[in-house]
């Protein structure tokens, strides 16, 4: 896969990135896993984007037979973008409730022992992240299923790029994806508002196509 550095940098512009990230016309399918602990920290904010989210994790930290410490995948919400976004941008804000969402976050992971402090958006910890507080991924479009009329502009620059002309015709589908996001870069991610490393979009299928699709996620986010 190939790291692309994203212009996404206050929380309003990655509320902005991940919302476009899923909302454009080449998305064949996603998987937006955010953990339940995310939703019980911002149970307080009243915030109208996840207070679905926030009443489904309060039921589900209230099951007698789960533990909050487990790896059990019923800890985890396929979120929508519209949730996901809202909460990485509600606990990367810099005012009171970002703030009294981080503690509350950061007691609930101390409660569990889970570790903390670690290396900010290192991806060669991914494997050792526990728990995994927001992990986010989409699956585009193969070039074969591309319609001619409705996905013109990727099926014109793939003919324009001679150089892939080989590559299009790869039939595994392409992948855009976030770096697993976890408890240090929730809690420490950000200082006054400003993530402290630039954010990461993992692509993985042809580079033209990919290119394409992000430049125009970019300005759909108004970050061209």
């Amino acid at each position: 896969m190939i790291a692309r550095p994203l212009p996404a940098r206050t929380p309003e512009e990655i509320a902005r990135l991940v919302r476009a990230l899923g909302s454009h016309r080449y998305v064949a399918g996603r998987l937006i896993l955010v953990h339940a602990f995310v939703f019980e920290a911002l149970a307080e904010a009243s915030l109208e984007e996840v207070r679905e989210a926030c009443a489904w994790s309060a039921d589900v930290l209230a099951s007698a037979d789960l533990d909050p410490s487990s790896r059990d995948p019923r800890l985890h919400r396929a979120a929508t973008e519209r949730e996901a976004a809202s909460a990485l941008a509600a606990l990367w804000n810099d005012d009171e409730t970002a703030m009294r969402a981080r503690e509350t976050l950061r007691a609930r992971l101390r409660s569990i022992h889970a570790p903390i402090e670690a290396t900010l958006f290192d991806e060669s910890r991914e494997e050792d992240v526990f728990p995994v507080p927001v992990d986010a991924g989409w699956e585009l479009l193969t070039i074969a299923e591309l319609d001619p009329e409705r996905h013109r502009g990727a099926l014109d620059a793939l003919a324009a790029a001679v150089d892939d002309a080989e590559a299009a015709s790869e039939d595994a589908p392409p992948l855009h994806e976030l770096p697993a996001i976890g408890p240090a870069e929730l809690l420490e991610g950000s200082a006054h508002g400003i993530l402290r490393a630039p954010l990461v979009l993992w692509t993985a299928g042809n580079e033209t196509y990919s290119d394409y699709v992000l430049r125009g996620v970019l300005r759909a986010a108004k970050l061209d």
